[in-house]
């Protein structure tokens, strides 16, 4: 069977990216090197079908196996190229790029790496795509343009800008908006948040004083409008205080909530009645099985 070769310029063609711009990547992965400007074909380009031609009017160039045109160094800039980054995230948003990853680090839906980002499974369901950079190897995460209409990022977005206008003033009455006109915030924990029963507070003032950072009623990241008891955005772990196990609306309730944290696969630690009375014994080991060290 015939190899069909095609020149670099005939390659961009058929996969249809500027010649400069697949000159560049093949490049960058070090299949070509520029000497004296011509471009020679390196030891790893000839074991990616790369060969050197002869033609009688335009002299020596180097040409690629047919099969190269479905290498998947091309096709990742192609799919890039729909996908927003965290400087196109920032603009939008009117945040600066360099706060835009720790924000959604925050959210659960990267996590830092030794260099660079990676996506979570909660991003990858948000749209977040995971590449590398071609040079450094640093990984990097792009988005589907749908994260710009999802409601959760919008409003924690707004949150860190100062925008007071939460969403839950356009909610409708459901049984987590009914839950907490029941019961209002009027204990007042060591760190001067106002929650709305005594074990919530004595669970507050135990991570206060682990000094372990963390919100209350923080909305989970989803679509959803769900929130949890506590947040701490280190190890992204949620805490659910489960109080009132007679009363059979609060019984559906958590049964719910139970199912938005399996759906997403967040981090959950589940506390009741009798962890209260042994915090000091229950929480640093239910902490340190997401690798929370509390002393």
């Amino acid at each position: 069977m015939t190899v069909k070769y095609l020149s670099t310029t005939a390659l961009s063609k058929e996969i249809k990216i500027p010649a400069k711009d697949v000159f560049a990547i093949l490049a960058d992965y070090g299949l070509i090197n520029r000497e004296e400007n011509n471009w020679i074909l390196t030891e790893k380009g000839k074991k990616h079908g790369g060969i050197v031609k002869s033609h009688p009017q335009y002299g020596t160039y180097i040409a690629w196996n047919e099969e190269m045109k479905n290498n998947s160094i091309f096709q990742k800039l192609e799919n890039e190229e729909n996908l927003l980054n965290s400087t196109s995230l920032g603009k939008h948003f009117g945040i600066s790029k360099f706060r835009i990853n720790p924000i959604l680090s925050e959210l659960g839906l990267v996590q830092k790496d030794v260099k660079g980002w990676r996506v979570t499974p909660l991003g990858n369901l948000m749209g977040g795509k995971q590449f590398e950079h071609v040079k450094t190897g640093i990984p990097y995460v792009c988005w589907n343009p749908e994260i710009l209409t999802k409601k959760s990022i919008i409003n924690a977005l707004k949150e860190v800008q100062g925008d007071s206008a939460s969403e839950e003033k356009n909610e409708s009455k459901n049984t987590t908006v009914e839950f907490r006109e029941k019961f209002e915030a009027k204990h007042r924990s060591a760190d001067g948040h106002y929650v709305r029963s005594r074990a919530e507070m004595l669970i507050d003032n135990w991570l206060y004083m682990s000094e372990i950072v963390h919100a209350y009623e923080r909305k989970l990241p989803i679509e959803e409008d769900v929130y949890c008891d506590f947040y701490l955005p280190v190890g992204k772990v949620y805490i659910e205080f489960w109080g009132l196990e007679n009363d059979e609306r609060y019984k559906e309730r958590k049964k719910e909530k139970i199912r938005v944290y399996e759906k997403y696969g967040f981090n959950l630690i589940e506390l009741d009645d009798n962890d209260i009375k042994n915090l000091d014994d229950i929480l640093p080991k239910k902490l340190l099985k997401f690798g929370i060290q509390a002393y």
